[in-house]
């Protein structure tokens, strides 16, 4: 069922998530959706230093948004904020320090944001890691598990409050399309028994939990607009750092960071994306399914359920 999964993803993937891919699903595109002004509205941005999330940061900025970007490195956090602004004109653009494999750190971090008293429209979920040996976080967390899951769910859940105070208020989660190759997985979530450990298959489940945990905050907190969506296969830094084969064997079809940010900006910033329901899971600014035909991929809800309890179990240990 694995080989079956990933032969119809990648065909799939040849065909919708390439360059041409993007060339023929913009020509349905509503142009008009994106003219919008973003003036009085802060977008947090996890991982924009580089890639999709520096440009989801410069789309917004040229919006007039407020831009709270959330970096690990702060060296190129601030270089990359220097660019945003030069880049806009907008100056209103701010540089968070923050380690999304660290709950602890997460945890301090939104206290700190939330009683600084700043407020918060849109949550994009970006940052994400693809490591390919099993490794352990210093709170004794699986990197993936924790920068990809863990880390997700504790910056989500913690600013819900805070994004129920505003008016239309939206997280995203920029997923994969990858996800369709597995099905998930509750009962080894850090893959203590995934032998060999494979980096690829580790990502693709975190990617598959994160369209999940979008389902079940939809049915959790109504008040905000839940979305998670796939770029298409883009050329970004962390393609060709973690998977540097795949860039070489792909690179001339692969899209532009800005045409893999598209469908994420007009989540975030588009009146057309909330007359869809919360709790989708978008390519190329259209709900898609989230199994692929005869994939036997299907999580039941109890097992759904059983992600997010675990999860919030997790989270606990470390709210001190």
């Amino acid at each position: 069922m694995s080989i079956y999964r990933s032969g119809v993803w990648f065909v799939k993937g040849l065909r919708e998530y390439t360059k041409s891919g993007f060339q023929s699903a913009c020509k349905n595109f509503n142009n008009a959706d994106l003219e919008v002004n973003a003036s009085g509205r802060s977008f947090m941005i996890t991982g924009a230093n580089s890639g999709i999330g520096k440009c989801a940061a410069i789309a917004v900025a040229q919006k007039g948004g407020t831009v709270h970007m959330v970096c690990r490195d702060v060296t190129r956090g601030e270089e990359a904020r220097q660019e945003i602004i030069t880049q806009t004109g907008n100056q209103d653009v701010h540089l968070h320090q923050l380690d999304m494999s660290k709950p602890r750190d997460i945890f301090k971090f939104v206290r700190g944001f939330r009683e600084s008293g700043k407020v918060l429209d849109v949550l994009i979920n970006n940052a994400g890691c693809m490591v390919n040996t099993r490794e352990l976080t210093e709170e004794g967390l699986e990197k993936n598990f924790a920068t990809n899951t863990l880390g997700i769910h504790i910056l989500t859940t913690e600013l819900v409050p805070l994004l129920s105070e505003r008016n239309k208020p939206r997280v995203i989660t920029v997923s994969s399309g990858g996800m369709l190759t597995q099905k998930l997985d509750i009962k080894d979530l850090q893959f203590e028994k995934m032998q060999p450990f494979d980096g690829t298959m580790a990502y693709a489940q975190n990617k598959r939990q994160q369209v999940v945990m979008t389902e079940e905050y939809a049915r959790r907190y109504p008040k905000v607009h839940f979305s998670s969506m796939h770029p298409g296969w883009a050329d970004t830094p962390a393609v060709r750092s973690a998977m540097p084969g795949f860039y070489e064997k792909m690179k001339t079809r692969l899209r532009t960071a800005e045409e893999g940010v598209d469908t994420l900006v007009w989540l975030a910033l588009s009146e057309a994306a909330l007359k869809q329901t919360s709790g989708l899971f978008f390519q190329d600014r259209s709900p898609v399914a989230t199994h692929l035909p005869l994939a036997w991929s299907k999580a039941t809800p109890q097992d759904c359920q059983q992600l997010m309890n675990q999860l919030d179990q997790i989270s606990l240990q470390f709210k001190g």
